[in-house]
């Protein structure tokens, strides 16, 4: 098994998830609503059984919305989930046809899903373009998977060239059912880190489960019982890679992007740079400050932190007040940090 710094570690990499630990993967999470009610589900209340549409952690109201934050990252791909998809099977296509016609087939493709769709379902996400299909089957089938409509789905996605696996929870449970039906198509196992959630921590808590610390949303005993497995194709994705590596190297990729000349870009993705409130715009150009270098908005101007901080005390003889401001690189990001200078 191959291993990383996160605690995730793998003898195979399904192609979405290769994107993902790139951070070149937009997350397009197509609704809410989806009535399994799975004791584990993070999905957070803003979003948990609301017929909502977003795109990472952008509300999404038209198709322009869902096209501009991809641009915004750079996607190569996206991650189609909720929810449910397949219950706004309509919208999936229309998303998966939109997205392939502005970038092109080599915008990779995976969804999710907990349903086993029939063959005329896969045949019409197949025919969209869908490159790749994760299903997730409830722990109560997990043992028997080989005698349930899922092996039917699972063969007729892998017989219509569509990447297939499995993507489920880590739990103390037994997979050999689920590793050797994938052996028959070739298909992957991702296994996912239990986690706390805001939405979940009462039923994990119910049924044992602990965190693995007082700072990680980890629950204790899910790496270990990964670590026991041995198959083909097998992926276990970290609660750390999914809060900070996959986080971290999106919004690197959406900061090389939307970063302005006088922006620093941190080693987290973020944006540093200063802003100075008061009428001060004569003293930046006194002193030489070109016009890529700052930026006028209203009642304020925006510039590198190292021009404020070297003018600080000229800024404030004027009467300007000066902080350094760490925030998320995408529009409207949440702001980190404000250090007053």
């Amino acid at each position: 098994m191959e291993k990383d710094g996160s605690g995730s570690f793998f003898n195979y990499l399904p192609e979405g998830c290769k994107l993902c630990y790139k951070g070149a993967k937009m997350v397009l999470f197509v609704t809410g609503i989806c009535g399994r009610n799975c004791f584990y589900c993070p999905v957070s209340n803003e979003r948990k059984e609301k017929d909502v549409v977003f795109a990472n952690e952008r509300r999404v109201e038209n198709d322009d919305d869902l096209i501009e934050e991809a641009a915004s990252m750079d996607a190569l791909g996206t991650g189609i989930t909720g929810g449910e998809p397949l219950l706004r099977l309509e919208r999936v296509i229309h998303y998966i046809k939109l997205l392939k016609g502005k970038f092109g087939s080599s915008h990779h493709i995976h969804l999710y899903t907990a349903l086993s769709p029939n063959k005329g379902v896969l045949e019409s996400l197949g025919k969209a373009g869908l490159d790749e299909i994760r299903f997730h089957p409830s722990p109560d089938i997990w043992k028997n998977i080989n005698r349930t409509y899922y092996r039917d789905s699972i063969h007729a996605a892998h017989n219509l060239g569509i990447s297939t696996g499995i993507e489920i929870p880590c739990l103390h449970s037994d997979l050999g059912g689920i590793l050797s039906m994938l052996l028959e198509v070739e298909g992957f196992l991702n296994l996912n880190e239990l986690e706390f959630s805001e939405t979940n921590a009462c039923e994990l808590k119910k049924r044992g489960f602990v965190p693995f610390d007082d700072v990680s949303s980890a629950a204790r005993g899910s790496k270990e019982a990964a670590s026991s497995l041995s198959g083909k194709k097998i992926h276990f994705c970290s609660s750390v890679f999914k809060d900070a590596v996959q986080l971290r190297e999106r919004f690197k990729r959406i900061a090389k992007r939307t970063a302005r000349d006088f922006d620093e870009i941190t080693d987290d993705g973020t944006l540093v740079y200063a802003i100075i409130e008061g009428d001060c715009l004569s003293l930046l150009i006194d002193e030489g400050v070109t016009d890529d270098m700052y930026q006028v908005l209203q009642g304020s101007i925006e510039t590198a932190w190292w021009i404020a901080s070297d003018l600080s005390q000229e800024l404030k003889n004027k009467g300007c007040s000066v902080s350094v401001i760490e925030r998320y690189p995408m529009k409207k990001g949440m702001i980190v940090e404000r250090t007053p200078i």
